[in-house]
């Protein structure tokens, strides 16, 4: 019965294909744990900003897919390493025939399906977040001035250490603060005419003021903290409003964020792809190895010439069967002559 991808492998050749094996596996065992722990951080730092994502963004997704991806990968790293060290031993490798094949299935269905399900996602993730941060920022600045606000007392502390942690101001400027209200009714004295003035030339009646959170200044820059009225030059006669940059963060909180998280998620990009390339060669070295030795009866060190496959003759002839009655059932039965009298 002919056999698809057939390898000739004698005894030689084995031992050469098993002690190749065995680094690929460790190679793979080492890849899955670095997956681990690139789609443990991503998982981590997507929690940290989650508050400044869109609620309903299922970003988590790609670490935790990763997270799984890596563990059947590490999984198959070390069984491949067990299986092909007891290759070259008759001794040890029959405990291994009976679940070699059920290792090789789930190994290819589910850490393959894993891995590339992840490296789909990792490629999809910085589209899907450009949008997800443009809503989530937008959110945040709203709810900066909402400290007693059941649900929101925390946003501007949040926002406060974002803007640290990251060097950045607003949501791509520090002139986003200028169109939301951040500072809070209950800290305006409402019988100043300036801040009347204020609220009631806003059609919504927001108090709009430009100036900028105390975390937008740059703790570098030799100008004191100089964060309101920012479009009034006369105000800082000393200062050169047409560099705000050198008082305040220069860069928006959305690109810093997206260009972060991007390459957080391209890195484990790169690290699944390498990741699913061995994966892929393990599994095929295993299933040539598997198929020569059972060709041999199990017995690691027969002489005699054997050869590996991917797939025996039977599941050809069964695909070819299955789509020659799908044909046949296609074409219209044609219809009885009646006999003649």
């Amino acid at each position: 019965m002919a056999v698809i991808l057939p390898l000739p492998l004698p005894l030689q050749a084995r031992i050469r294909l098993a002690q190749g094996l065995w680094l690929f596996s460790w190679l793979l065992a080492l890849a899955g744990g670095l997956t681990l722990i690139s789609s443990g951080h991503l998982l981590a730092q997507l929690w940290h900003l989650s508050p400044f994502l869109e609620p309903t963004c299922s970003f988590p997704a790609l670490p935790k897919t990763a997270l799984a991806a890596g563990v059947a990968a590490l999984g198959t790293g070390v069984v491949g390493a067990g299986v092909t060290r007891a290759s070259l031993d008759m001794t040890r490798y029959p405990p291994w025939r009976e679940v070699l094949g059920p290792i090789l299935l789930a190994g290819t269905i589910g850490g393959g399906g894993l891995l590339a399900l992840a490296v789909g996602l990792a490629l999809a993730l910085p589209r899907g977040l450009d949008a997800a941060l443009e809503n989530g920022l937008g959110t945040a600045l709203a709810h900066y001035k909402d400290t007693e606000v059941p649900g929101h007392c925390n946003a501007k502390r949040l926002m406060d250490e974002l803007q640290l942690a990251y060097h950045c101001c607003g949501r791509h400027t520090y002139k986003d603060w200028f169109t939301v209200q951040w500072i809070s009714s209950r800290y305006l004295d409402p019988n100043n005419q300036d801040v009347i003035d204020q609220i009631q030339s806003n059609v919504e009646g927001f108090y709009l003021i430009d100036g900028v959170p105390f975390s937008c200044c740059n703790p570098h820059s030799p100008w004191p903290c100089l964060q309101n009225q920012l479009s009034t030059a006369q105000v800082h006669p000393l200062s050169d409003p047409r560099q705000p940059n050198l008082n305040l963060w220069e860069q928006g909180c959305h690109g810093v964020l997206l260009r972060h998280v991007a390459g957080l998620a391209s890195t484990l990009g790169t690290v699944l792809g390498i990741t699913f390339l061995l994966q892929v060669l393990v599994l095929l070295g295993l299933r040539y190895l598997q198929t020569a030795l059972e060709g041999l009866g199990g017995a690691t060190d027969g002489e005699g010439d054997t050869q590996g496959y991917l797939f025996s003759g039977g599941l050809k002839e069964m695909l070819k069967s299955a789509f020659q009655q799908g044909l046949c059932a296609q074409r219209p039965v044609p219809e009885e002559v009646p006999a003649e009298a």
